[in-house]
């Protein structure tokens, strides 16, 4: 007999709808299966004989072929186990759901049965809603991130048994109903900018980089606190929107990074990878092509801590997706993309030993060392970084200090805000939404500079040897310290500012 049913395949953060054809036919008993399926489909055999066994049903004696249509779209993942049980019983007659076609069917199964959680959930709902599929099973383990797709009925499947009740009429399954607003954020961060002792012109820094979403290289020896100023980073960033939570949300479910006690990423993500990371992990790929920490960190931060010791291969390779929001992974079957919207915070020794330029330590380097660590960062990635600060070691009255105010997260969070509400309204009708993405005529229109502005800037480019690039990076940031100002021109202590921003050691990053 034939039957068929609907699932959905994944390909990068997209997913496309699959039609699973069955037939069972007469002959040696056989279970084939074919349309493109990867070895965890193949795999799916045995577990699909044992949950089928396991639930209570006969598994059919008969010579079964299984079709994942279309055969020309590879077929990953092990959602397709309920899909294909479901099939396989509906053919032998034990299924009389007379609007299965209505269905989709999303899940792995155990050997007893069970329905577990599975990878990509949230994107693969979205694919059978685009389809037209308004009923959806998926695992109970995965219901919270699958009830962010609106306009659909989301059913919780706990086992093979229970979702063949429903089809058959026995015992229905309730359709899964979010509760609260996921957007409804009062996260509470335990750490604050007010618990940093000093450095409050490093937090102007920081403001400005969350302001207008610039990129921001911190240079300073060991305990300054570089790392504990990047952290405090996600505090002062505005909260999330629905539609940004989602994206996320599906950057994280196709990770497989989404866990029982959080099914919904409604934080801006605070990514920190290692620096042995590999360019794979950190660009993203792989056999099973799966985003890396930079498509994890969109919408969010990316933390690079000592950025001189990552692989140089991995660092080059983030020159594209910094400029472009988006990383390209081709593979003979597909090219999937993934969103790098992410703002990139990088921390520096100022040399190998760490105290270069330190009053309180003797740097132990020699001109060879500092050259050479140094050029661990090639020219072309600091040129890509919009702000350039250095931090010095805090004195001891500004620790013990008290009564002093200390900017505070709060404090940082309201000017990002206001920077922010001003760029929304005037990138309204433009595909932007932050002075960093600013290019080609809506640069010129609007960083436009007065005599004073135009002047200082042909010092600082000739003095600074700046390229093209830092000198638009200046423009961008200066145009983000006047709205912080709430000035609607660009002003020349504007500009004088942002210039500061470009010196590294009293260097400028070189030319791309």
């Amino acid at each position: 007999m034939y039957s068929q049913v609907y699932s959905t395949a994944l390909t990068g953060l997209e997913s496309n709808l699959i039609t699973v054809e069955t037939g069972l036919g007469g002959g040696l008993p056989a279970f084939y299966m074919v349309g493109l399926p990867d070895v965890t489909v193949k795999e799916a055999k045995e577990r699909i004989r044992g949950a089928i066994v396991n639930s209570g049903y006969k598994f059919p004696a008969k010579r079964i072929i299984v079709n994942l249509s279309p055969a020309d779209t590879r077929k990953v993942g092990t959602h397709f186990d309920l899909p294909i049980a479901v099939a396989i019983l509906s053919g032998a007659g034990e299924v009389s759901c007379p609007n299965l076609s209505d269905y989709a069917f999303i899940g792995e199964l155990s050997l007893d049965g069970t329905v577990n959680r599975v990878a990509g959930a949230l994107p693969l709902v979205m694919g059978a809603r685009e389809a037209g599929i308004k009923k959806i099973f998926v695992p109970v383990w995965n219901l919270e991130e699958a009830s962010l797709v609106s306009d659909v009925e989301i059913l919780g499947a706990e086992n093979l048994g229970n979702v063949l009740a429903h089809l058959n009429g026995s015992c229905l399954v309730k359709a899964y109903i979010k509760e609260g607003n996921h957007n409804k954020r009062a996260f509470q961060y335990e750490e604050d900018y007010n618990e940093v002792a000093g450095q409050e012109n490093i937090k102007r820094a920081l403001t400005i980089s969350a302001a207008g979403y610039h990129g921001i290289l911190m240079t300073g020896p060991p305990g300054s606190g570089k790392t504990m100023l990047a952290r405090r980073l996600p505090t002062i960033l505005p909260p999330m929107s629905e539609e940004e939570i989602l994206q996320v949300t599906k950057i994280y479910s196709v990770a497989g990074e989404l866990f029982t006690n959080k099914n919904v990423i409604g934080e801006r993500p605070f990514r920190m990878p290692h620096h042995s990371i590999t360019p794979m992990a950190l660009i993203g790929g792989g056999m099973k092509i799966k985003p890396g920490e930079i498509s994890l960190a969109h919408n969010g931060v990316l933390f690079l801590d000592e950025l001189p010791e990552f692989n140089q291969h991995a660092i080059q390779m983030l020159r594209k997706p910094m400029e472009e929001e988006e990383i390209r992974i081709s593979r003979m079957y597909s090219m999937v993309a993934f969103p790098t919207r992410f703002l990139l915070v990088a921390a520096s020794n100022p040399c190998k030993c760490g105290y270069f330029g330190d009053p309180r330590h003797e740097c132990t380097c020699n001109d060879l060392q500092l050259k050479q660590y140094k050029g661990r960062i090639s020219p072309q990635i600091l040129d890509r970084i919009d702000l350039h600060v250095g931090l010095f070691p805090v004195a001891y009255k500004e620790i013990i200090q008290k009564g002093s105010h200390r900017l505070s997260s709060l404090e940082m969070a309201d000017q990002v805000m206001k920077a922010r509400a001003i760029q929304k309204a005037r990138y309204e009708k433009h595909e932007m939404d932050y002075n960093a993405q600013l290019s080609g005529k809506l640069l010129t229109r609007y960083c436009e500079l007065n005599r004073e502005g135009e002047e200082l800037m042909r010092e600082a480019y000739e003095k600074m040897d700046l390229s093209m690039r830092s000198y638009h990076k200046i423009l961008k940031v200066a145009r983000t310290i006047a709205d912080m100002e709430g000035e609607e021109d660009i002003q020349v202590v504007h500009v004088a500012e942002a210039i500061q921003y470009r010196k590294t050691d009293g260097e400028s990053g070189g030319k791309a």
